[in-house]
């Protein structure tokens, strides 16, 4: 631990990375949220469905990205990886981090290829989320969002690397697990208030702030990588 005390556990560092993520979740699936909530008829959309259906979406959503940390720990534990392979997986995940952040301020693009690499999957899956619309229906809302849990997402990758790096099928699941529950009160502001949430996210000053964080915060987790850094090296 870093003996400042300031040191975060894993899975509390992996929801403030989803937290500070909120304005790329946000650009990359707000879209999606706003037209999940006004493709609900009219006389079906009271407060109490819309928000039942939000929350099925991201339900669904989340529990996608814990089935692919369970996926990325145990292919970690196949590896039978070294304590030394698992820092540079830590510090992999970071780097990424730093690079979406740069993404986030439109500064630099250079991530979008590494997002293209999940696009093969994404193209079998979209038709099938494009079935079940429109929703109108929990198990409906759960299942949709199930499907775009793995829309390519260069954010998830870099968390995905970090449960690579874990070498443990369940820390995986609850990594991702947090990281999910992190970006959900993004997503669930978007689809109740798509418009105002998407201009100001939109606004430089705001995607340059979020940027600005993820990247202090990746430095700190690299530091704490360090041996002077005071981090434990198991992850």
């Amino acid at each position: 631990m870093d003996p400042t005390g300031l040191d975060l556990p894993p899975f509390a560092a992996a929801f403030v990375f989803g937290l500070l993520g909120g304005a790329h979740c946000i650009g990359m699936c707000g879209g999606i949220m706003s037209a999940l909530s006004f493709a609900v008829p009219p006389s079906m959309r009271s407060p109490a469905r819309l928000s039942g259906l939000l929350l099925g979406y991201n339900l669904g959503r989340i529990t996608s990205y814990m089935i692919a940390g369970a996926l990325a720990a145990s292919l970690g534990t196949l590896l039978s990886l070294t304590a030394p392979a698992r820092l540079i997986l830590q510090g992999l995940a970071a780097l990424m981090l730093i690079l979406m952040a740069l993404y986030i301020a439109d500064w630099w693009k250079g991530l979008l290829g590494v997002e293209a690499l999940g696009r093969r999957l994404w193209r079998h899956l979209e038709p099938l989320g494009r079935r079940l619309m429109p929703v109108v229906k929990l198990p409906q809302a759960v299942a949709l969002g199930a499907v775009w849990g793995w829309l390519p997402c260069g954010l998830v990758y870099s968390m995905l690397t970090w449960s690579l790096a874990m070498a443990d099928p369940l820390r995986g699941v609850l990594l991702m697990g947090a990281f999910g529950l992190g970006t959900l009160p993004a997503l669930l502001a978007t689809g109740f208030a798509a418009r105002q949430l998407s201009r100001l996210i939109r606004h430089r000053a705001t995607r340059t702030l979020a940027a600005l964080s993820i990247i202090a915060f990746a430095l700190w987790q690299l530091w704490l990588l360090l041996p002077g850094g005071g981090a434990s090296h198991t992850g």
